[in-house]
């Protein structure tokens, strides 16, 4: 099973080929096993998770059907959860125990999502190499040796390692697409307030977004269409009904035009790297696409940007943290380490 796509595992829940219960279980022993090599998850939440199952099964008993209703999926550990750790690979946040969900997390479980466990990342997501988490670093299911890049490299590794069907991410400068591409997976960053921001800790307002990270295209698409959507709480969600994201997976590419920016294949591409594109492109061509190669010499330019904008944000989105770890130290009537840490929490991620 651990070998399927989520729409396959989705079309063998409704057809009765194993149950919720089953196919949970089977990742959860998967986990069990494997993951001390690649060290991709922060928090496995078995007990919850084998509820959710039950959960889904019975609603499928009773006749329910939903595009995702039963299947498994990890969540990166910088989405609040209620009553699991949310840590952001902190040792700040170790015992930092989530008082509500984030919509996005809320929106999986009414769509009745097994959430399998919480995953590594770099340390409130400041970096690209998942190195950095007061956990320790994630490992590439490829090679060991490599990086699987971050900020949302357990996500990305869980997926390739098939510890999980799907996962969620977030994305700053890359955070989704960068890790996708060094695990071998696929990984979405989705416009800008489309989907909600409540209850994900932020690291640069601005820019952060949630997004789908897994084997397909088609199962991104699955995974957004669960995600998206308006939300109150969000002053910056996009208020915009969300389409059927499968609806034109299949169709073919004529006339689509796709400029290819010559200055970004010179010096400094790995030649690997380079071969992979090229028949990335050979392929985009048979589905009918046409690849226009243009000179854009301002390509250096264009960069500097993304990496300039995060540095002031982030004291700005973090300064909630301040007292944290001194608040865990207060001996009070009244005052605890988790409700001090919960309210700094929410007021960090609610801004």
């Amino acid at each position: 099973m651990h070998n399927n796509t989520i729409a396959e595992l989705a079309a063998g829940l409704r057809v009765g080929e194993y149950t919720s219960e089953e196919l949970t279980r089977a990742y959860l022993e998967r986990i069990k096993q494997l993951d001390g090599e690649f060290n991709s998850y922060i928090t496995v939440t078995e007990e919850q998770a084998l509820a959710q199952a039950r959960e889904a099964d019975a609603r499928i008993a009773a006749g329910e059907s939903g595009p995702l209703l039963g299947v498994p999926i990890a969540h990166k550990d910088i989405f609040c959860t209620d009553g699991v750790r949310t840590s952001c690979a902190s040792k700040m946040l170790d015992p930092f125990i989530a008082p509500y969900d984030a919509t996005v997390v809320r929106k999986f479980k009414d769509a009745g999502v097994v959430m399998l466990g919480k995953t590594n990342m770099d340390e409130f997501a400041m970096g690209s190499s998942n190195e950095t988490s007061f956990y320790g670093p994630v490992k590439n299911p490829w090679d060991k040796t490599a990086v699987p890049g971050g900020s949302s490299g357990g996500s990305a590794a869980c997926v390739a390692a098939r510890l999980a069907p799907g996962a969620t991410g977030t994305d700053t400068g890359g955070s989704i697409r960068q890790p996708a591409a060094l695990c071998g997976i696929t990984g979405l960053k989705p416009t800008y307030g489309r989907v909600s921001r409540y209850g994900m800790i932020a690291f640069a307002s601005s820019l952060d977004q949630a997004g789908p990270m897994a084997r397909t295209a088609e199962d991104c698409a699955l995974m957004l269409g669960v995600m998206a959507g308006f939300d109150e709480r969000d002053s910056t969600s996009l208020e915009k009904a969300v389409p059927d994201y499968t609806a034109e997976l299949n169709n073919d590419l004529t006339g689509l035009k796709i400029g290819l920016p010559e200055e970004y294949f010179g010096e400094g591409l790995d030649p690997e790297v380079a071969k992979s594109i090229e028949a990335a492109i050979e392929e985009y061509k048979k589905l009918g696409a046409e690849v226009v190669r243009l000179a854009s010499p301002t390509p250096t330019w264009r960069y500097p940007p993304t990496t300039w904008s995060p540095p002031p944000s982030a004291p700005l989105t973090s300064r909630g943290w301040t007292g944290c770890a001194s608040a865990t130290a207060v001996k009070s009537p009244g005052i605890s380490k988790t409700s001090t840490s919960a309210h700094v929490a929410r007021a960090s991620v609610a801004r």
